[in-house]
């Protein structure tokens, strides 16, 4: 299980991952071993679906920042709920430290835990799903916790999304899966998130792919995108 975000306070910074005087000591984690890919997009856009499947082909470590969010607010004890919770609620960002923080710890967790290709010895292959959604959010990831490889951006229409959406939330639970909470969502996401995407755009940083197809479709897509930065 991750630890959540009291736990990871109180610990020290796994001996892989540490800040040192070799040459990457900049960096929480060591840049040269750890492949860091963002994956945005609109709500709806199909972030989620084309993770899982790239997962599956890459042996990627699949974080979502939403889902990293929704299980700290949940917790019990947790001293950010009811700020995540009203966020989540009202489309609004949470407060980067926090963002930034639980995604540190999840990196730490699977750095120590997963195997197989890509990862050992301090090596591994993250997918971040829905970060960076401010620049405040990439600057500081990228200055302080490792910087990114690739941006994949799914791009799709708002109609398209909203029609997901609403299907998701006949079974998913999610209280920001209604007409209210996406419409705010998609508000935020056009003032607030794009400016990102120009960020990365001029670094050519991006992956601009059409996610409106049948996910198989935009999974090929996809898969030529990572290769670029894994083989």
């Amino acid at each position: 299980m991750t630890p959540n975000l009291t736990e990871m306070q109180q610990q020290e910074t796994p001996p892989q991952a540490a800040k040192s005087g070799t040459h990457n000591n900049k960096f929480v984690f060591d840049k040269d071993k750890v492949t860091v890919i963002f994956v945005l997009g609109g709500p709806g856009a199909g972030k989620g679906t084309q993770c899982g499947l790239l997962t599956e082909t890459f042996n990627c470590c699949h974080l979502s920042a939403g889902e990293l969010l929704r299980e700290e607010a949940e917790r019990p004890d947790s001293q950010f709920g009811d700020l995540i919770r009203t966020a989540l609620s009202e489309g609004t960002i949470v407060p980067m430290e926090v963002t930034i923080k639980l995604l540190e710890n999840a990196m730490h967790a699977a750095l120590q835990t997963k195997t197989g290709e890509g990862w050992g010895d301090g090596k591994g292959r993250f997918l971040i799903d829905g970060f960076p959604r401010k620049m405040d959010q990439a600057l500081k990831f990228e200055e302080d916790v490792c910087p990114s490889s690739l941006v994949i951006f799914f791009k799709t229409d708002e109609e398209t999304m909203l029609r997901r959406l609403l299907h998701r939330g006949e079974t998913s639970g999610r209280n920001d899966d209604n007409i209210e909470s996406i419409k705010k969502r998609f508000t935020t996401y056009k003032e607030v998130t794009m400016p990102v995407l120009d960020h990365y755009e001029a670094q050519r940083k991006v992956a601009e792919i059409d996610s409106s197809p049948p996910p198989e479709e935009v999974h090929t897509a996809a898969i030529a995108a990572v290769k670029r930065v894994l083989i």
